[in-house]
């Protein structure tokens, strides 16, 4: 049976939500904003690290917090609508409610706009922790006690070592189940679908 009170954490950006398309109508826009021309198909093919991190390919280092507060202050009426959940996204967080668990988003994106995408959703997990990205999301995973943490990317199998927490990915991001077997994932699942199942498994394995 589960302990009680265990924790799960999920990643944002292509774990529980689909950003591609509104963050690509959002590049557009501030592009016609400010005429500085970002290739919006190439930048949601690299999702994961922060907004900062992607807008220094595009704009001089010196107008990248500008910019960066332009693109979240734009986000909310542009990338709300246009983006969905993945498959299985909802039916993940109400498996780890039903197995008596709580659920917690920890993801890198600006933390307002993250919960505006889960409402939007109406997807509530316990808690909503934003900004912290790779490694600065093991403070958020230990100060929750997160056995578990689910993510997609190679900077979430990060997160997950420097908290001590099992490491879940989906292949819902940019890698592929092998190249996530290669990054040191300790589970490998096509996509949230299947996360329901391996829980119930995961809860009744007896513990050493």
């Amino acid at each position: 049976m589960a302990p009680m009170a265990f924790t799960v954490g999920f990643d944002l950006d292509m774990t529980l939500i689909d950003s591609r398309p509104g963050i690509h109508a959002t590049y557009t826009a501030l592009t016609e904003r400010t005429g500085t021309h970002i290739d919006a198909d190439l930048a949601v093919t690299r999702l994961g690290p922060p907004l900062e991190e992607e807008l220094v390919n595009w704009f001089p280092a010196e107008q990248v917090p500008a910019m960066a507060d332009l693109y979240r202050e734009m986000y909310p009426t542009i990338a709300i609508a246009a983006t969905p959940a993945l498959p299985g996204a909802a039916e993940a967080i109400t498996a780890v409610r039903a197995a008596g668990g709580r659920a917690i988003v920890v993801t890198a994106k600006y933390e307002p706009n993250a919960k505006l995408h889960l409402k939007h959703l109406g997807i509530d997990p316990d808690a909503v922790i934003g900004n912290l990205w790779a490694e600065q999301k093991a403070e958020a995973l230990r100060e929750y006690g997160a056995a578990v943490y689910v993510g997609d990317h190679a900077g979430d199998v990060r997160a997950a070592r420097a908290a001590g927490t099992l490491s879940v990915t989906v292949a819902t991001g940019p890698y592929g189940t092998d190249e996530l077997q290669a990054l040191g994932a300790d589970v490998v699942l096509t996509d949230l679908t299947r996360f329901p199942g391996w829980l119930t498994g995961y809860l009744d394995a007896p513990r050493a």
